[in-house]
């Protein structure tokens, strides 16, 4: 690599550098040489380097033919970059970067083997790229709404993360306060969302520090029109629905859900629901509300994330949904039950989560959810469902709401859909939707989503006694920590004269022009800064001069 590319190589560096928000990998001082066709450090640029001040610091790998050097004392790390480059056989010059673990919590489920070898309980986590998502955003004000059955409120990995639980039970059909839960269901999917992250016990939730508003539901839909607009009151980022006919499209929507379901899309609030537990085409509602029939493939339609279900290798789950409706997959099973009536004889069969410590209906024989003893502590299962999958999207979406709070809901939705992990070239298909939820990924995809106009200031003389003068301005892309901006694409300059109309004298990236008024006369001028996502500024600030 010759001069003028080791630089610019070494510019972009520090440029991303400073592009960049946490965790962005910081600079150690040294620069790494790369010599060429990886061979070793010639003994004569060794004594070159030497005598330039460069001193031997970090690892050096002769295999490949790579030396890391610190520059002396007094000699910036771009300046020395150019004296090495111009050595003999050097191939690069680049600034050694000191990077992050991804943030892994203490959860001992992420860690302790468990479905099978070597294969953590919590293994889906990581296969969905949370461990880079939680570097990104780890959702300390994201709140998560779940519709379901309740929530055991003592369990130790769900009790600190209730932000509210609300009965939206009927008396006649009630099974108790929103904080129990006699079927399970309820307390598995808030966790698969929200549990308890790094506290050393149990489980980690998808969404790491979400919070959760319980909607306890009869499942009749006035409990669920209620509890949709309840949570959106309630200002929840995210809505997750793991619930919906037994026979998929059986019944057309009530136009009640359709409504409140319409309410929440006027909130921004991110919708998730689950895919039929049937491997039909038809999902029923509200999965079909948010992703209508004929509509998956295109990216950019549908209100919310109709969800199927993935197994371990990556496959669509046998028994879920399929067909135009779906939106993406994500985790809900681990491998196919070898006992279709019993489950919980043989291996393990779906993912892990927290379950109520009383006796549930899925308990019930056959069991649609199988206990594990872990630590000690009963109060997990393993479930396989398109509802387990649901929370984990919906998790997602929250934390993508807290990172980019400009972002539009149609921004996130896409986001999602259009970083689902799946082969090379491949788009939608009718089995997993858009592919499988990438979480580390739709949250770099939003944070590069700018929303924001940039800003210009525009200097000029109050009074001019001279008909020529030059305006100067300055701009930058606003953003807020965590967010990349696009960056300033182009400026335009306005002028009027007097009570006249508004004339744009040209659009420029440069930031300054010279203008020639007639004397005696007033000039007010403006510029509005545009950046390369195309958002304008609004309202720039007049500057009014007077040619004398």
């Amino acid at each position: 690599m010759r001069r003028g590319a080791v630089l610019l190589s070494l510019l972009a560096v520090l440029l991303l550098q400073g592009a960049t928000d946490a965790p962005a990998a910081t600079p150690t001082g040294n620069l790494l040489v790369l010599f060429d066709d990886g061979q070793s450090a010639p003994a004569a640029s060794q004594d070159r380097i030497s005598a330039l001040g460069g001193r031997p610091a970090g690892r050096s790998v002769p295999e490949i033919g790579l030396v890391t050097i610190r520059p002396p004392s007094g000699v910036s790390a771009g300046a020395f970059a150019q004296r090495l480059a111009a050595l003999p056989g050097v191939a690069s010059v680049q600034p050694e970067l000191r990077y992050q673990p991804r943030a892994v919590p203490d959860d001992p489920a992420l860690r302790d083997s468990g479905p099978a070898r070597g294969v953590p309980w919590q293994w889906y986590l990581a296969r969905e790229g949370f461990f880079r998502a939680w570097t990104l955003e780890q959702g300390r004000s994201a709140l998560v709404a779940v519709i379901d059955s309740g929530i055991d409120g003592r369990h130790p990995d769900l009790a600190p993360k209730i932000a509210a639980a609300i009965d939206q039970q009927a008396a006649v059909d009630s099974t108790g306060p929103a904080n129990t839960d006699q079927v399970g269901h309820g307390t598995n999917v808030a966790s698969l969302a929200c549990a308890d992250t790094d506290n050393g016990i149990g489980m980690a939730g998808a969404g790491y520090g979400c919070r959760l508003v319980i909607e306890k539901t009869d499942f009749t839909d006035s409990s669920i029109a209620a509890a949709i607009v309840d949570a959106t009151n309630r200002h929840v980022d995210a809505i997750n629905m793991s619930f919906g006919p037994a026979a998929g499209g059986a019944n057309r929507a009530p136009h009640s859900e359709i409504r409140a379901l319409r309410y929440a899309v006027a909130h921004r609030v991110v919708l998730v629901a689950a895919a039929s537990d049937s491997p039909g085409i038809d999902q029923g509602d509200p999965a079909n509300i948010l992703q209508p029939a004929g509509s998956g493939a295109s990216i950019t339609r549908g209100i919310g994330l109709d969800v199927t279900s993935a197994d371990y290798a990556g496959r669509r789950s046998s028994f879920a949904g399929s067909g135009s409706e779906i939106s993406l997959a994500a985790y809900g099973e681990f491998r196919r039950a070898g006992n279709i009536l019993d489950p919980c004889r043989g291996p393990t069969v779906g993912v892990f989560g927290a379950f109520p410590g009383n006796s549930t209906e899925m308990e019930s024989f056959p069991p649609t959810a199988c206990r594990v003893k872990f630590h000690g502590d009963d109060r997990y299962a393993t479930i396989a469902g398109t509802s387990m999958a649901a929370p984990q999207v919906a998790a997602v979406g929250a934390l993508m709401r807290v990172l980019n709070p400009y972002a539009t809901l149609a921004d996130i939705l896409q986001a999602i859909k259009r970083t689902a992990t799946r082969p090379r070239g491949a788009r939608w298909t009718g089995n997993l939707g858009w592919g499988i939820l990438d979480a580390g990924a739709a949250l770099e995809a939003i944070r590069r989503v700018d929303r924001l106009p940039p800003r210009a200031r525009l200097f000029a003389p109050r009074v001019s006694r001279r008909r020529s003068f030059v305006l100067r301005w300055i701009g930058r892309d606003q953003r807020r920590p965590g967010l990349i901006a696009s960056g300033i694409a182009y400026y335009e300059l306005f002028v009027r004269s007097g009570g006249g109309r508004s004339v744009r004298l040209l659009r420029t990236t440069g930031h300054s022009f010279r203008f020639t008024g007639r004397p005696g006369h007033r000039y007010t001028f403006w510029v509005v800064a545009v950046d390369r996502a195309g958002n304008r500024e609004r309202g720039a600030p007049r500057v009014t001069t007077l040619v004398a």
